[in-house]
């Protein structure tokens, strides 16, 4: 498993690498065959003047699942920081228990979004907190959730900038649009903060 560090506006001492590898590294207790963990941490300064701090983790399963947790913690300081892995991977938690819950679906035996019974079989369970645990119904409920609408979206050229323009307009928190400086089709959507982000396809080679 491994594990990379990113941190933005600041530089990761080493007390606090420490910290968070020994942290992250317990994941694989919970959720066998992790293939490779990134953290993010980032230091804001809000609309209101009040720095936070965001720890974001991706976790990437070896086959091909990704998990992603984030939390804001008030404060920039070293405690701040750490409140914010900390927060983060009781986070992640959450999402390991949904990911292996899904086992209770009877109808679905395999996949790469479902935990299999060998991955559950080595699988040390997770530490007691009802915020972290998936129950039966839970779990049915979500294996049932079924697409109810389909819709066709006109694709028009345009610039990044108009495409905010356009998804503000219509008072949206994402907008799928025809970039016309990547020539391709990208997803606008607007973060927990207030920026903006852009996703943009990356197709696997063969």
């Amino acid at each position: 498993m491994d594990i990379t560090i990113r941190a933005h506006n600041f530089k990761v001492g080493e007390n606090l690498e420490e910290f968070a590898v020994k942290k992250l590294e317990r994941l694989d207790r919970y959720l066998p065959r992790i293939s490779d963990l990134l953290l993010e941490l980032e230091r804001q300064q809000t609309h209101r003047g009040e720095p936070i701090t965001t720890a974001q983790i991706t976790l990437r399963h070896s086959r091909g699942a990704i998990l992603r947790a984030e939390e804001r913690v008030k404060g920039t300081d070293h405690s701040a920081i750490e409140a914010a892995i900390n927060a983060s991977i009781d986070k992640m938690y959450r999402q390991i228990s949904r990911f292996k819950g899904k086992r209770l679906d009877r109808r679905r035996r395999s996949g790469r979004y479902l935990a299999t019974p060998e991955e559950l079989e080595i699988a040390e369970e997770l530490p007691e907190n009802d915020e972290f645990d998936m129950t039966y119904e839970e779990a049915e409920a979500e294996s049932e959730l079924e697409i109810v609408r389909r819709k066709q979206v006109a694709l028009t050229p345009m610039s990044e900038q108009d495409a905010i323009h356009q998804m503000e307009l219509l008072g949206h928190d994402f907008f799928m649009f025809f970039n016309e400086a990547t020539g391709g089709v990208n997803v606008l959507y607007k973060r927990s903060n207030g920026a903006y982000g852009v996703l943009v396809p990356d197709t696997p080679s063969n």
